[in-house]
Formats: structure tokens, sequence, C-alpha cells
């Protein structure tokens, strides 16, 4: 098996051939659960379709999907698909062991996993008629340096997010954490080259594993929202109130929206369901509704209907609000992460710089609507659709490849 050498970025050439669909491509992910991460793969999927999909762990819904192109193990199977959150050492191990030599190019998808452990190895058992590389070439779409180990480490110490087996999670976090974050890190150096989500996520990738990336914005179905033509598009007195969109989870902070929405007595929708549900109902005064089973139509509507949407959590990049922004709604967010990519000032959006109740209430007291053209944001957010995704990738890994 090929040994660790954390230190060399120094790789051989990669595939000799301007042409994409002459390449044997092999993708791998984490897993497929539902989520953004995995529209990534489901896009790769349709610009390869040929390509197995390696991952540790695929539900149902995901296997029809991708067109029964998953290749799974071990991991997928009880009792291992029932503990998958305790499991990274196990998909370390899986993933190392994979054999994908056939393979000219491989691209793996991985975020809070385990996918970049793939260890290439010179071609054996064929010959490429469009390679000359002495092994396959392995191109990382990151979508975060895994949080438990890098940036997110003291958040997870202190809420694992594990219910009744919190404290065990503790003691495995502090035992496990030094000898995963090197094996993490030992697995980055090992890629040729890495693309970032986000600038975020370029930055986290230069500071975490200190490897540098080309941000390829994730792909967003902009196209779903487009039976509101720009001439159709609901006008600025046909909006009311704020809305937002996503799992009710803690990092999301919607606590945060429905206190400052509170205190100015501030109409909000929330759209989702999540751990938090209960908790942020109590917290939410009369001007504050929730809708926690919307079909896709149901979503875009209550989007396209909103003055603004709010985005409080320090995300990544952030779906929603890029889906708010094909609706052409303006979006409210804090002054960090992925937001900054998507969020232009007096064009797209505003920002608020604290997550506190004072900072964005005052944020959403000032927000005027009428200073927002709708369709001029729905055009922006052209910029991250499917199409402009597959183009980008594309551009990139035949510049790559020639390279």
């Amino acid at each position: 098996m090929q040994k660790d050498n954390p230190q060399s970025t120094s790789y051989q050439s990669p595939p000799t051939t301007d042409n994409l669909s002459e390449l044997r491509v092999a993708i791998v992910h984490d897993w497929f659960v539902g989520g953004g991460a995995e529209k990534v793969v489901e896009q790769l999927h349709l610009m390869f379709p040929d390509a197995p999909i390696y991952t540790s762990y695929c539900n149902d819904e995901w296997r029809k999907r991708l067109d029964g192109k998953v290749i799974t193990g071990y991991l997928q199977h009880w009792p291992f698909s029932k503990l998958r959150k305790f499991l990274p050492l196990l998909r370390q191990l899986w993933f190392g062991s994979l054999d994908l030599s056939e393979f000219d190019l491989i691209i793996s998808s991985t975020g809070n996993g385990e996918a970049k452990f793939i260890r290439v190895k010179p071609p054996t058992n064929y010959q490429s008629p469009t390679t000359n590389a002495k092994r396959t070439f392995h191109v990382t779409y990151c979508h975060t340096p895994t949080h438990f180990y890098w940036r997110h480490y003291d958040a997870y110490l202190s809420s694992p997010g594990f219910g009744i087996f919190n404290g065990l999670a503790r003691i495995g976090l502090k035992i496990l954490a030094a000898p995963l974050r090197k094996a993490d890190y030992n697995a980055a150096q090992r890629v040729d080259h890495f693309i970032a989500n986000s600038s975020h996520i370029a930055s986290d990738i230069k500071q975490y594993y200190d490897r540098e990336a080309t941000v390829i914005f994730p792909p967003v179905n902009t196209n779903r929202f487009s039976q509101s033509t720009n001439s159709q598009l609901p006008t600025t007195k046909a909006r009311h109130g704020f809305v937002t969109v996503g799992r009710l989870v803690p990092n999301k902070r919607v606590d945060l929206i429905i206190k400052a929405c509170n205190q100015l007595k501030a109409p909000l929708k929330i759209v989702g369901r999540g751990p938090e549900l209960k908790k942020l109902k109590k917290l939410a005064g009369p001007t504050i509704s929730f809708i926690t089973n919307a079909s896709d139509s149901e979503v875009s509507a209550v989007l396209a209907s909103a003055e603004a949407f709010v985005f409080a959590g320090f995300e990544d990049f952030g779906i929603a609000p890029v889906e708010a922004l094909a609706s052409g709604t303006p979006v409210i967010a804090y002054r960090g992460g992925g937001a900054l990519n998507y969020v232009v000032e007096g064009k797209t959006g505003e920002f608020f710089n604290d997550q506190t109740t004072i900072s964005l209430a005052a944020a959403l007291n000032s927000f005027k609507p009428a200073n927002y053209n709708h369709s001029d944001i729905k055009n922006y957010a052209e910029k991250f659709s499917n199409q402009n995704f597959q183009k980008n990738l594309s551009t990139f890994l035949e510049k790559t490849i020639k390279n």
C-alpha cells in the first residue's frame, strides 16, 4: 500500500487528453442521506453518467436518483448503518482500501467525511488509450475541512449532537481528535487538486491543510424558480414580511431571527423542521408562523412572496439563500462564511455584523425593500445555476488536464 508523504505536493502528470468524455472516471462521496453535498454529486453524475459512485452509505432515494451507479461496502449494512456518526476511523480505512487503479480521473466530494482518503495507485490490468499518466489523478471538491477536527472542534465538544450519548461522544472526541486530525491532514496532502465551494472554504483549506484551492460554487437548481419570469416576479408592493428556510438545528441560529422579529413585531415565516422545532415554537411571538411540510412549489411561492430572506448562521456556503435570490428576493445575512460570495450589499442584500439580537434587529429595521430590483437579483442568481457549475467544473478539469 502506498505510504503517506504529507509534505509532498509534487505529483505525476495528469491524463493527456482534451476530451473529458474519453477518460475513465470514478466519483467518490462521503455518504448519501440528503443535502447540498449530494446535489454536487448528482451534477457530477450528469456530467459523467457512466462513472461508478463509491460511498460509505446510500439510502434508497439516492440510489434511484443516481441510476443505480452507487457502490457501497460493509459500512452500508447493519450495525454500521445505524452507527454512522461513530465510525470516522472505519470510514477512513474503508475509503483508503478502495482499489481505483483502473481509472484515469477520480473526483471525490467530501465535507465532514472521509472520501478524500482514497489512495491512488499505478494503473493496472489495462492500458488506457487516452493517458500516459503513471497513476490515477485525484481532484477533491471540498465542502469543508472536517468540522469536528478543525474550525468547529470546540463547538462539537460543547454540543456533540448525540443526545443521551453526548458524554461518551465528548470522551471519544478528546481521545481520537488528534490522531484523526493528523490522518485527515495527511489524506489532504495526497489530493492532486482541491476545489472549494466558497472563498471561505478555500481559506480554511489553506489554513488547515496548507493547500491552495480553486473556488467553484456549488450547483443551485435555479430552474426550479423559472415559473416566475422576470416580468412576472412579485413586485415589492406584493411582498410581505421576512422568511427563512432550512433545517431547524442550532447552528442555523433561527432563534436569533425569532428574537429579532419578536422585538420588532415583524412578520416572519419559518420553513423547515428539525430537532429545534419545539423549542423555537415556544420562543416565537404572534407575528411568526411555521411551515413544516412544504412542497418544493410551496417553498418557491413563500420565497417569492417575502420582502427578504434572513440568514443568521455561519455557513460554509448556504444553498437556501441563493434559492431566495433565484426568486428575486434579497438576503439579509450574517457577515461571514459563504454569504460573502453571494450577498452584494445594496444589490442582492445586506449584512449584519454580529450574531446578536441587537445587530440583526437593527439590520431588519433599516432594511428598505424598495431599494431592490427583483429581476436583477434573479438574474444575478444564475451564476450559481446547475449549468454554470457544470461549465465551470469542465473548464477547470480541461485546464488541469492540459497542464
